[in-house]
């Protein structure tokens, strides 16, 4: 396809979807959240298992916890994100661990790949929960990551857990608060989440180094 071509197919799925958004009737987010309720206890249900199935794969986290807040509320939509991010960080971590550790032990001898896993096992449930706090590094390569590593896998989910909860509860109340209140500052919460995140990458990056 050349360029010329490509350029108008874009413009005309471009004119297609303002003319989807024109015709067809959007619903609001508060109705959205009414839909999820009606449909009872089968909502948080089949949303945790998508949640903690979909994020195995490197597909945004954010979207995900967004969606539990819009659907669930903040209380309900916290639980289910918080549960389904440790069931997502477990099975992506068994399967680096289990299909890729030895590919990573015939490579240790490696400057570079021995670093990162002294980095992550060194580091422990600090060094997780550092890595965990910034909200650039993405959820499920650093879980690829934890797994090809030497690193406990007690001490990866528990630094999973803590180091995730603050940026998904910000999100999950953001998604709740479409549905009418006012959005919370979310660039302020991560920002102080990436400072705190980095300062504590930084210790344990030089522990490690020192010790």
């Amino acid at each position: 396809m050349s360029g010329r071509t490509a350029l108008i197919v874009a413009l005309g799925l471009l004119a297609a979807l303002v003319a989807a958004s024109l015709l067809v009737s959007i619903p609001s987010p508060a109705e959205v959240r009414a839909w999820a309720s009606a449909a009872g206890w089968a909502t948080p249900v089949l949303f945790l298992l998508a949640y903690a199935v979909l994020t195995v794969a490197p597909i945004p986290r954010t979207v995900f916890s967004l969606s539990a807040g819009l659907l669930l509320g903040e209380a309900v939509g916290v639980v289910v994100a918080m549960v389904a991010t440790g069931l997502s960080a477990a099975l992506a971590f068994a399967l680096a661990r289990t299909l890729g550790r030895r590919w990573v032990e015939r490579h240790l001898e490696r400057t570079v790949v021995r670093a990162v896993n002294d980095r992550l096992s060194g580091g422990g449930t600090p060094g997780v929960i550092s890595l965990r706090l910034i909200p650039m590094i993405p959820f499920a390569p650093l879980n690829y990551c934890c797994g090809l590593s030497a690193i406990r896998f007690r001490s990866y989910l528990v630094g999973t857990l803590i180091g995730s909860l603050p940026g998904t509860a910000a999100v999950v109340i953001l998604g709740d608060a479409l549905t009418g209140t006012t959005p919370p500052a979310l660039l302020g919460v991560y920002a102080a989440l990436a400072a705190a995140g980095g300062v504590g990458l930084y210790l344990v990056l030089h522990r490690t180094r020192v010790s």
